[in-house]
């Protein structure tokens, strides 16, 4: 089964970015992210459709 969200230190990994730089996006508008407590999450599949959207607009 696959995991259908992500923590910051994954984005972090998967991008290439540093810890600080994936906080920056996080908190960025348009960004997808889910706010558990004091928990970030990244649904996998948002992230996906941010990414393809952002990386057209370049």
């Amino acid at each position: 089964m696959e995991k259908t969200t992500m923590s910051v230190q994954e984005l972090s990994a998967q991008m290439g970015i540093s810890l600080p730089k994936a906080y920056e996006l996080v908190k960025k508008p348009g960004f997808p992210v889910i706010r558990v407590g004091t928990r970030i999450l990244i649904p996998v599949e948002g992230f996906k459709e941010w990414l393809v959207i952002n990386s057209a607009h370049e």
